[in-house]
């Protein structure tokens, strides 16, 4: 089949088996066909053709056309994709539902404490060694949010402008202040996106949605944290993005 081993991959992924992709890559290259004819093109037995048909269908990955003999042709492939992730969102709501009203009462009910890794910071250094531990870290993401009380954290601490430099990974930043004292940021490689805004409670960096070390006050820092417990690092991580949807891009 003409599709990648990536596509196929991520179709696996989605819930496809081998036979599935086979039949779907198949009506891709060749358009409608019969069962008998896409059991031939796809190489799949005559005798498993029309269980992978219906199971496609199911998914949403193919429709038919009530003809004789039937034939079949392959949805578009967004628009299947949206289809699987409602089926996933439907999952994942019953998911919730299970484990919120059986397991999480179990959890509660033995008084289990959770000691989610947090450390608070003291000191410029000790800020810096850390953002610059968490930052090598980094494989997908990193995302800053610096007000101003950090500005010379982020543009005059010369080991985290390097560490920053030789990340390659997609980097967003927002500031506070006017646009201009900011501009020099943007040669350092790997920042997709430079944008300001007026004002910000806080601030910090989050690697990857999995670590975050957090800035938290308004005219100085009174409360310097890491962290890499699970729902604080996405609270994180969505109060960024509201912050972020609302700025302007330098």
């Amino acid at each position: 089949m003409s599709i990648s081993e990536r596509s196929r991959q991520v179709l696996r992924e989605i819930g496809l088996n081998t036979y599935e992709i086979d039949v779907y890559a198949a009506l891709l290259e060749g358009g409608q066909m019969t069962a008998m004819e896409i059991s031939k093109k796809a190489n799949v037995p005559y005798s498993k053709i029309y269980d992978v048909l219906n199971s496609l269908k199911d998914k949403g990955w193919i429709k038919s056309v009530e003809i004789r003999p039937t034939e079949y042709y392959p949805t578009p492939p967004l628009e299947a994709l949206a289809i699987a992730k409602i089926r996933l969102d439907d999952k994942y709501s019953i998911w919730e539902h299970t484990i919120a009203g059986e397991l999480q009462p179990l959890y509660e009910k033995q008084e289990l404490v959770e000691h989610p890794d947090i450390l608070i910071l003291h000191g410029q250094q000790g800020v810096i060694a850390k953002l610059e531990e968490t930052l090598k870290k980094a494989a997908k993401e990193i995302v800053i949010a610096t007000p101003e009380f950090a500005k010379t954290i982020v543009t005059d601490a010369q080991s985290f402008m390097e560490v920053l430099q030789k990340t390659r990974v997609n980097i967003k930043l927002m500031v506070t202040g006017k646009a201009e004292d900011w501009t020099c940021l943007k040669s350092i490689a790997g920042i997709s996106e430079l944008r300001v805004r007026d004002q910000m409670f806080g601030g910090g960096i989050i690697i990857d949605g999995k670590e975050a070390v957090l800035f938290l006050g308004e005219e100085k820092p009174s409360l310097v944290i890491w962290s890499n417990h699970a729902g604080l690092v996405r609270f994180a991580r969505e109060y960024f993005q509201f912050l972020w949807d609302s700025s302007k891009k330098i």
